[in-house]
Order: structure tokens, then sequence, then C-alpha cells
């Protein structure tokens, strides 16, 4: 199962060209992922026939939130469940970087009947192994995670332990840095979903809206040609003697 990452509907037409099995539909990329807009979640439900999953982040920064964030957070899980979304992403810690019980508890009431991935909080997780047996309890999908690491290369060691602890429990779904050079390392260890943005730096951006902070120099556009060589490793690790 391969999940891409998309925050534009050229990006999430990118990635159906290309083979993705899933789509996490997101703002803001660059800055690691931004609730969508609720336009942007009716138009993939409307233009896209793979399970689409919103990622809820409210803002920019950490992962520990305030009252008014939960609220937020809320009534973008209830409008990803009205424009027809199949999922949503989340995640949340306390001040002490383990699981906010209450603030979980509080979005999963709203996320009833989707399917419901747990985000990169995971890796700012003071106790990765005891999160991951609390999200069990929960009853949560899967675990977006690196590992704890910059990428999931770099992780892949807390990758498998996580993976052999989880016993089919939930899915550990490794994500940054995952493309068609390295899917392999992570299917060996047993991993069954992986997460890609699948991103090609897109060419020169118009100076003017550089200048004025509308562009990023360097932005990674979705690239069909870069899922479809990782969909394509996949597949053939799928196909070979074990």
């Amino acid at each position: 199962m391969l999940e891409v990452c998309v925050d534009s509907h050229e990006g999430l037409d990118a990635a159906v060209r290309g083979g993705a099995d899933r789509i996490e539909l997101c703002s803001c990329l660059a800055i690691g992922g931004l609730t969508p807009s609720v336009g942007f979640m009716k138009d993939a439900v409307q233009t896209c026939a793979l399970p689409v999953h919103a990622l809820i982040r409210p803002r920019v920064g950490g992962f520990v939130f305030s009252h008014r964030d939960v609220e937020i957070m809320r009534e973008d899980i209830l409008a990803a469940k009205a424009s027809g979304l199949a999922g949503v992403v989340i995640g949340a810690l306390n001040e002490e970087a383990r699981l906010n019980e209450s603030v979980l508890l509080s979005l999963l009431d709203c996320a009833g009947g989707l399917d419901v991935t747990f985000h990169r909080a995971f890796d700012m997780s003071a106790d990765p192994f005891r999160t991951l047996e609390q999200l069990v309890a929960f009853g949560i999908k899967r675990v977006l995670t690196s590992g704890g690491a910059l990428t999931a290369l770099d992780g892949i060691e807390r990758l498998r332990a996580l993976i052999e602890i989880s016993r089919g429990r939930i899915s550990i779904m490794p994500g940054s840095g995952v493309n068609a050079t390295n899917a392999t390392r992570f299917l060996a260890i047993g991993a069954r979903e992986l997460h890609a943005s699948c991103s090609a730096i897109s060419g020169d951006s118009n100076p003017d809206l550089l200048r004025y902070g509308f562009d990023l120099k360097g932005r990674g556009e979705t690239s069909a040609e870069l899922v479809k060589d990782l969909k394509a490793t996949m597949v053939s690790y799928g196909d070979e003697p074990r």
C-alpha cells in the first residue's frame, strides 16, 4: 500500500496517475503539512476514486494543543467527514511529550466511522513504545513514523522494533525520505504500507512571487513518475519469492 501526501490538486492528479493506493491530503507540505481547506477536501472526493485521508494539523509548530486548537481540529474532522473523506490523520502530545489521551479521545469522538492514522507527532514522543501500546488500545489503525529520526532510513532499526512489537495489531507506516531506491529496505523489515511525497523540485518560480513571499524557492511538486517508480518497486518486491 503506497500512500502519497499532496497539497494541491495538481499533486493529487499526479499521485493518481502514478499509481498511488491512498492519498494524504494536506496544505503547506513545505512546513510539514497542515489541514487542507474544505474546498480541497470536496474537490478530492469529487475527482479521486482512491481513499483520501485529511491531515488534521491546525498550525505550524509542535503537537501540544490548546483548547481552541482542539476545537478547531474537531471542526476540521467533522468537515472531512461531511466532505466524504475516508479518513483523518491526527496526533497530540502533552507537555511531557507523552500521548495526550484526553485530546485524542476528543478527536476520535468526532472521527467515528473514519479510518484514523496517528501522524508524526509519534516521532516527538518521549516513550514511543508506550505510546504505541496506547494507540493500539485506542483502536488507531496505523502510525506514520520515521522511527524517531529525521528520515525513515536513519530510523530503520527503531522501525524494525516497532513492527516486531506491533505484531499486526497496528500498522507501522514508514515515512520521510521514502523513495524507489530505499523502499525495499522497509518492506524487508515487515512494513506493508509506505508513505512518501514523491516530490521533485519545481522550476524557477516567478521572482515577484518569491520577493513578496507568495512562493517558495525550490518548492517540491508531486511527480507522477516518482510515484510510478516507487509503486513499481513495491510491486516487484511483493512478486519476489521469499
